[in-house]
């Protein structure tokens, strides 16, 4: 006989080694435990209606303030009788779980979920158990699912998506490894309402409602808002190191401060695991492209306090363009320390490199030759030098700890150290080319920099009873300061290649001297507050501010804004067990890029807007699908515009000027997620969004008014258990944007038809812990443009290709 080991504390991931016990000592030990209980936990009343069980447990768990443990897929389909009246703990647990064949021990500030002794038996046995939910949502990993079960994106409460008054579409660990998403690309890709345009093979732009995203999280805490101009690793950053990426619809100032209308992407990091695990793949496909990617976790001393995760992955990527390639090594590590009872210290870091050869500079060809004809060219046609290069980098080391205060009251401190780098060598074929003669000039520039950020979170977060229901409180601060160091050369010296047998090979220009200095320093610090107000049992009322600090100063024009409040009101009304409806309001603000400025060199005012949406969501087969259908309305001031009627004069002025605008973006967006029956799981959205100026003229055209997004997966069963199937389609309506022909001295249209693409995917079960799955994308090798019309380019999307991938786990 032996005594189990228990988590040292809220946070604290029970060890889960199996382990036997005599049913007197089991019983004992929770009689004990209840008594203390009683104690020291005053009953309180509970209204939790039957339903689910394991969502049951959940709600009565976080409006007891504790945390509860167990496998999500033991509870399958079992019912819950539902809660009503005051009980203690240890009483409500036993009521929820009474007939199911469970019981609730405690361990410290933890209930683990065990099975209950039955008469004859000697023993009980437990197998591996979850901790189902922390301060960032439910994880992912080894869920089998692609919906979450819950975030907490939007307001820092946690909170399921039925609960979340805002749209957020999740892309699980499920569906990255079904499809082989492999970077933040990939999975934009995949993600209903985003819209990808990559501008060149190094840099992508992803717009959600109309707008462009520049607000990546990193486990909740807002980064620096990227400069898509100079990318520096954002979008290059490999997925072996996270869990999930959640995308947040709409304007998110509450949390963010300053950012853009359009959504915010949170990347959540994987965790350490309390059981020892651990995976490697080995990936070959089209072009040469070949990856491989090593993950161990679990715990690090006999008792399972500290426990720790590794992660490496490498990818050698060739291309279906001329001399292209890129290197991509990451590195990622983390630890979680358990340092009392009821305090958690993570620490982790992570190394990620992007190292290109060949990389396209605007566009992969350039539409207009001297006579404004259109070129045409190949798919595999690469308008840059074969030394042209644009490494980016990152570094990053982080930190959170996370105490219980009790009465299920937390807080939590993050902190965060990134460096985002770049090291561009560019040169390409741009703008009217070629000549008559089929000679081509190159445009050649070099552009190095780093950005280097520091950011602070801090938040308590619990419950509170006011006049006489329960309701849920956040208080927070943030603070972050970023500092972009950079350099511009450019060599305009001729350099004449020629364009019809282009290989990519030129010389190297003299660089010189610098030409252009960057020392921009960001700061900004906010206070917020968040509190859900239970009116009713089916009426939550979701109120919340921030208020912000912003301030820019170095070589560009130095701009300031004190006391800005951003405000959040949310409601949601459940209609039954099922669905919901709801309504929200916010906004945020941008301070303008430094280049955005008028035909008198004067910086543009912030862009700002507003955000309205209301919508019905539900979920469906006890939590395990979530669908939501939402119509949204973004009111915008200052968006910049290219003030075309002073840049296309003759002779062309010497400064590019852009004019403020104003915009609304109008639309609605259905979605579905989850496994909608047993072994098939589903992720599928439409979108539908028309962009306007003040004058109700479409703009952001370039963009599609509507898309549609499905993939799906489908275990197979009986003789064919082993094998998993599965595909998806993309399909987006037409695209167009006006470009200036400057031979023929006027606009003309450009456009992407509407085009659908088409993958495939299956998996083979070969052992217990060895699969093989193969990957096929763009099946019928549609030939189509990721980017239209930028500095008028285009670039052409992949063709059909494959991917084999084989993975052992241990």
């Amino acid at each position: 006989m032996h005594t189990p080991s228990y988590p040292r504390g809220r946070f604290g991931l029970l060890k889960s080694a199996p382990f036997s016990l005599a049913m007197l000592a089991a019983s004992a030990m929770t009689t004990n435990l209840a008594q203390a209980d009683t104690v020291n936990v005053a009953t309180q009343a509970y209204d939790i209606p039957a339903g689910p069980l394991g969502s049951s447990l959940n709600r009565f768990a976080q409006q007891a303030g504790v945390a509860i443990v167990f496998q999500s897929q033991e509870l399958e389909g079992l019912k819950g009788p539902g809660l009503k009246g005051s009980y203690g703990i240890q009483d409500g647990f036993d009521r929820l779980l009474q007939g199911s064949g469970y019981h609730a021990v405690k361990g410290d500030q933890v209930y683990a979920l065990q099975p209950a002794p039955t008469a004859g038996s000697g023993t009980l046995e437990l197998g591996p158990t979850q901790v189902t939910g922390n301060q960032l949502g439910n994880v992912t990993e080894n869920s089998g699912s692609y919906t979450p079960g819950t975030i907490a994106t939007s307001t820092r409460l946690v909170l399921t998506p039925k609960e979340t008054p805002q749209s957020v579409s999740v892309v699980t660990r499920q569906h990255m490894d079904d499809f082989g998403l492999n970077n933040v690309d990939d999975v934009m890709r995949h993600t209903p309402g985003i819209t990808v345009s990559a501008f060149d093979t190094e840099r992508s732009n992803y717009y959600a409602r109309g707008f462009s995203i520049n607000n990546f999280q990193y486990d909740g805490i807002p980064s620096t808002a990227r400069n898509v101009a100079y990318s520096a690793g954002n979008t290059l950053s490999d997925m072996a190191i996270y869990d999930r990426v959640e995308v947040l619809k709409g304007a998110t100032g509450l949390l963010t401060g300053g950012g853009s209308l359009g959504a915010t992407i949170n990347l959540v990091r994987k965790k350490p695991t309390a059981d020892f695990q651990g995976h490697a793949t080995l990936g070959a496909g089209s072009w040469d492209n070949y990856r491989s990617e090593l993950d161990v976790s679990g715990p690090m001393t006999e008792s399972g306090n500290v426990r720790g995760r590794a992660v490496a992955a490498y990818q050698d990527k060739h291309s279906f363009m001329d001399h292209y390639s890129r290197k991509s090594p990451t590195y990622y590590g983390i630890m979680e320390f358990d340092l009392s009872p009821d305090t958690l210290l993570t620490v982790g870091g992570d190394y990620q490199d992007s190292l290109p050869k060949g990389s396209s500079w605007s566009g992969s060809f350039p539409l207009i030759n001297s006579k404004g004809d259109r070129n045409s060219v190949k798919r595999s046609f690469n308008n840059a030098a074969d030394w042209s290069s644009w490494e980016q980098y990152t570094r990053t080391v982080f930190a959170m700890l996370e105490h219980d205060l009790g009465n299920g009251w937390v807080t939590k401190l993050q902190l965060d150290h990134k460096i985002n780098g770049y090291h561009a060598l560019m040169g390409s074929i741009q703008g009217d080319q070629p000549q008559p003669d089929g000679t081509a000039q190159l445009t050649s520039g070099k552009y190095t920099g780093e950005t280097v950020s520091d950011s602070a979170d801090l938040y308590v977060s619990g419950p509170f009873s006011l006049g006489g229901r329960e309701h849920e409180l956040v208080l927070g601060g943030s603070i972050s300061a970023s500092e972009w160091k950079g350099k511009g050369y450019w060599n305009l010296s001729p350099n004449i290649v020629d364009f019809n047998n282009w290989h990519g090979h030129a010389t190297i220009p003299d660089w010189g001297k610098a030409q252009s200095l960057t020392d921009d320093t960001v700061r900004q610090t906010g206070a917020y507050v968040t509190t859900r107000l239970n009116l009713a049992d089916d009426l939550k009322l979701l109120l919340g501010g921030r208020v912000v600090n912003y301030q820019v100063t170095g070589y560009n024009p130095n701009y300031r804004e004190s006391g800005r409040f951003v405000p959040y009101i949310g409601a949601v009304y459940d209609l039954n067990d099922t669905y919901a409806v709801y309504a929200s309001y916010t906004d945020i603000f941008m301070p303008q890029e430094n280049y955005n400025r008028d035909r008198d060199n004067k910086l543009l005012e912030p862009d700002e807007g507003q955000n309205w949406e209301l919508g019905v969501k539900a979920d469906f087969l006890d939590g395990r699908v979530n669908a939501s259908a939402a119509y949204f309305e973004i009111r915008e001031s200052n968006r910049a515009l290219s003030d075309d009627e002073y840049n296309n004069q003759t002779p062309i002025p010497n400064n590019y000027a852009y004019k403020s605008s104003k915009a609304v973006t109008k639309g609605y967006e259905v979605e579905m997620s989850g496994e909608i029956a047993p072994g098939w799981q589903l992720q599928a959205g439409y979108t539908h969004k028309v962009v306007r100026d003040d004058k109700d003229v479409k703009i952001s055209t370039f963009e599609p008014e509507d898309q549609i997004k499905l993939y799906t997966t489908y275990k197979l069963k009986g003789n064919l258990d082993k094998l998993t199937v599965g595909g998806g389609v993309r399909w987006q309506s037409v695209g167009w944007q006006d470009i200036y022909n400057n031979p023929h001295g006027q606009y003309e249209e450009f456009s992407q038809d509407a085009y659908w693409l088409v993958d495939l995917m299956t998996r083979y079960q070969v052992t217990k812990n060895l699969s093989a799955t193969l990957n096929v994308n763009n099946l019928f090798d549609k030939s189509y443009y990721t980017n239209i019309g930028f500095y008028n380019s285009a670039a052409y999307g992949e063709p059909r290709n494959f991917m084999v991938t084989t993975r052992w786990d241990f």
